[in-house]
């Protein structure tokens, strides 16, 4: 069974009765020496069973969701944090990237505030330099955030140098309107809408930790 369709079986199991079982009554209609009138009247029943068998199949191939087709991401595991950070924003940036790495389908991440970069976590690509291009420079302007959900097809991807080159969806979450957290996918249309609300309130999070502690920093 193709690991990026589970349910490929199942949807393909009323097509295979409805074949096998049309398949036995013409056998059964072609070695019988004499039809009888029960015999027709089963056989015509038969006959509407299979074809609905095979309808339903039919339909099920074209309404039945699939899983996206998903890829290994090109690039190396890894985990870099700006060395100059203070040590509650390190903890805040570990904590939250190791969840959104693991309870959601994220596969690389990127953390861009004022200008910096201050995290890469997951397979990443071998530029680490972020230079914000239409796309992220709107996420800043309305903080609100963008899903690409099939990367390849927006012609803004060429932005997006700084993750694997295979990366297959894109969210691109404000944290607060100084910076913007940047996830990749490993398949296309992936991200639910709970993934969305989860990814939100851990950017909320990193808002208030990254401002209130950069911010004393700065008095210092």
């Amino acid at each position: 069974m193709d690991k990026s369709d589970p349910n490929k079986i199942l949807r393909r199991l009323p097509l295979a009765v409805g074949g096998i079982g049309a398949v036995l009554l013409l056998i059964n209609r072609l070695l019988t020496p004499e039809l009888t009138d029960s015999q027709a009247r089963a056989d015509v029943v038969g006959v509407i069973l299979s074809a609905v068998m095979i309808l339903t199949g039919l339909i099920w191939q074209q309404v039945q969701p699939r899983s996206p087709d998903a890829v290994e991401l090109i690039g190396e595991e890894g985990f870099i944090l700006a060395p100059d950070l203070p040590e509650a924003v390190k903890t805040e940036l570990a904590w939250g990237s190791r969840l959104l790495l693991t309870n959601t389908v994220t596969r690389s991440l990127v953390v861009v505030y004022q200008g910096r970069v201050l995290l890469r976590r997951g397979i990443l690509a071998a530029k680490s330099e972020v230079i914000p291009g239409s796309i992220l420079k709107r996420v800043l302007e309305t903080q609100k955030p963008i899903y690409l959900v099939d990367l390849k097809v927006y012609p803004g991807r060429i932005e997006f140098d700084y993750l694997p080159e295979n990366t297959q969806g894109v969210i691109c979450q404000p944290i607060g309107n100084q910076g913007v957290l940047i996830l990749a996918a490993n398949a296309p249309r992936s991200y639910t809408k709970q993934d969305e609300n989860w990814i939100a309130g851990i950017a909320d999070k990193l808002s208030v930790t990254l401002h209130s502690s950069l911010l004393a920093e700065a008095e210092i």
